[in-house]
């Protein structure tokens, strides 16, 4: 059995005006669509791997951006290591959800909104398109909050400055785009080994306790309980991120494999797997490095620690930090904080376009969507800032805020993943999820929906 036709991508056509483009349901990303080179089927495994790495280190820039260190760092100070084991389950899901959302891409030649498009009509499709566009914009907004406290942090300038600042990382991101794709993956993962250095020596100098790391990996009951079920959550909406799904189901197709036969889409599937669980396993171990660092250092703390600026400081102060304290974990902190809000930059904008062109079927220049997004995003941002006089502990709140609203919104794009890619008529027999892959994916999708109705429930019942 081949790719249902249904789902099969007719050959692209468009119209233009005034520079937007309205496609029909053609290519995806078809700037980079088919791209990159891959060896002949003959090529060594390392030779190969190493032609469909990238595309993994661009959806791991999501499980470790601005809005993973408030949640992780938080949750260490709050609960010790016992939220290891939320960072390790979510990994996990998110490892399986990824392998589905690659699959839906070489197998179907379509992205999860173009094959979500196909299946739900017009108005449903904009309905989707409009939650899966606040999802984006909630990501956008924890790359503007991160950012604009670290250039807080680093060079003084008030929150406002650096907010409006921000705006401006439109240039950086049409600069990479003249370099070339296969070097935009480079940077990334550069500046992801880059994070996970400045962490991995932070946490060395903080010396946690072997025993209590690992025996947080356990999961406990005291995870259900209100305070922990919110940070959990928001650890979930910062790990396993909606726009991610989208943004793999495309840019896998960057590669020139054979889509024609079973086997070249089999081999494609395979290494694209291999890369994206190796960048995946990267930024599960960044995540639980966020978290040892605050359970090792401020749990415990009577001291408020809920910000970028008060963790900033205590990394440098001697009687909250101790013998560990000095001036360089500090620096080296904000200079991570800025590559992680930079980094996700260029994800955010290429998830924009794949959702835009799926679900709408409207494509616009890419510094037109990243412009766009960007403003929309400093608008709550900038309000949040004046109305509380530059706080930095509201731009805080608003930033966990947003990571909750991810893991609410998550279910609306695991759905249709799930489904779609258990489906023979959709995939074909050799593609298909496997009995076991589809109840895993069905009972993640239960078990997170059930968590949010339940968080939901106790939001409203601590308002009345």
């Amino acid at each position: 059995m081949t790719v249902g036709e249904d789902l099969k991508p007719p050959a692209p056509t468009a119209t233009r005006r005034g520079g937007i483009i309205r496609t029909a349901n053609g290519l995806s990303l078809q700037e980079i669509n088919g791209t990159v080179r891959t060896p002949p089927a003959s090529a060594g495994f390392w030779r190969t791997l190493a032609a469909y790495s990238g595309p993994g280190a661009l959806v791991a820039v999501g499980y470790m951006d601005p809005g993973n260190w408030v949640t992780s760092i938080g949750g260490g100070q709050q609960f010790g290591y016992s939220l290891l084991s939320v960072i390790l389950i979510s990994s996990l899901i998110a490892m399986l959800l990824q392998y589905m959302a690659a699959k839906l891409g070489i197998a179907t030649g379509m992205d999860l909104a173009q094959a979500t498009r196909a299946h739900t009509g017009p108005r449903a499709g904009i309905a989707l398109w409009i939650v899966t566009e606040a999802a984006i914009m909630a990501t956008d907004i924890a790359e503007v909050i991160g950012a604009a406290i670290a250039l807080h942090l680093l060079f003084g300038l008030n929150l406002v400055a650096g907010v409006l600042i921000t705006v401006g990382d439109v240039l950086i991101l049409l600069l990479l785009l003249m370099v070339g794709f296969r070097k935009i993956e480079a940077i990334v993962a550069t500046l992801i080994l880059t994070i996970m250095a400045v962490f991995a020596y932070e946490v060395w100098i903080a010396d946690p306790s072997l025993p209590k790391l690992f025996a947080g990996f356990i999961p406990t009951p005291q995870i259900l309980h209100a305070s922990q079920l919110t940070m959990a959550l928001g650890i979930v909406g910062a790990t396993v991120m909606p726009h991610n799904l989208y943004l793999h189901s495309s840019i896998v197709q960057s590669r020139d494999f054979d889509r024609r036969s079973e086997d070249g889409r089999a081999r494609a599937l395979r290494f694209s797997t291999i890369d994206s669980n190796i960048q995946l396993s990267m930024a599960f171990v960044i995540n639980c490095l966020l978290l040892l660092l605050g359970a090792a250092l401020f749990y415990g703390s009577s001291r408020d620690l809920s910000t970028f600026g008060s963790l900033y400081s205590a990394l440098k102060d001697p009687s909250i930090t101790g013998s560990v304290a000095s001036p360089v974990l500090s620096t080296l902190f904000a200079v991570a904080l800025l590559a992680s809000g930079q980094n996700s930059t260029i994800t955010g904008t290429l998830t924009g376009q794949v959702v835009m062109e799926g679900f709408i079927r409207l494509r616009i220049p890419l510094w037109m969507r990243r412009m766009v997004t960007r403003l929309l995003a400093v608008i709550p941002v900038l309000i949040c800032t004046l109305a509380f006089g530059g706080s930095e502990t509201a731009l805080d709140n608003l930033l966990v805020g947003t990571q909750v609203f991810l893991s609410i919104a998550l279910p609306v794009s695991m759905v249709p993943l799930v489904y779609f890619t258990g489906s023979r008529r959709i995939m074909g027999r050799r593609f298909a999820n496997r009995r076991w892959v589809s109840i895993l994916g069905w009972t993640a999708t239960a078990v997170l929906t059930v968590l949010n109705v339940q968080l939901i429930v106790q939001t409203v019942a601590g308002l009345l």
